[in-house]
């Protein structure tokens, strides 16, 4: 979430940079402070010809029990042969902006909240059998993972814009 990547998009259109977005997150939670608060990383691809592929990853705000926001970007990736490089490179784009955001959120005092990293695999299909190391990678760089059927950023939000 560098000034170099490109902005966000939130649910409503607007493009919005890392503060922007820290900002937008700091007056969803204003609105209601005394609900609980996830903070929840994921991403998901598409193939595409001549080995490339679509990326996004979404950031979202839920707010347990009563809905929530999102924010999302989407990149073109060359040099993806295959499902476990596409698998790989959706973790490591969720690793880059759980980090990130990571940072800016706690240099504006929102750190209380659980922050999750969702990962678009699953017991049923082709990605079982990646489980144990994509997770790995994720609890590695001290997230909580979740996977299919509870990785709904990844799974239904980011998946919704690929």
């Amino acid at each position: 979430m560098n000034p170099e990547r490109p902005l966000f998009n939130s649910s409503f259109g607007i493009k919005l940079n890392p503060e922007q977005i820290v900002r937008a997150i700091s007056d969803f939670i204003a609105m209601d402070p005394k609900r609980e608060y996830k903070i929840i990383v994921g991403s998901d691809s598409e193939k595409r010809p001549a080995d490339k592929a679509d990326f996004v990853t979404a950031i979202v705000v839920h707010r347990v029990g009563n809905g929530g926001r999102y924010f999302w970007r989407h990149l073109t990736s060359g040099n993806i042969h295959t499902l476990r490089d596409r698998m790989w490179q959706e973790v490591l784009y969720s690793l880059e902006v759980s980090k990130e955001l990571a940072v800016l959120l706690k240099n504006a005092g929102l750190d209380k909240f659980a922050f999750e990293v969702h990962v678009d695999v699953g017991e049923n299909g082709a990605t079982k059998t990646m489980i144990q190391e994509l997770v790995g990678a994720v609890r590695a760089n001290n997230f909580e993972a979740r996977t299919k059927p509870d990785s709904f950023a990844a799974s239904k939000v980011a998946d919704r814009h690929v």
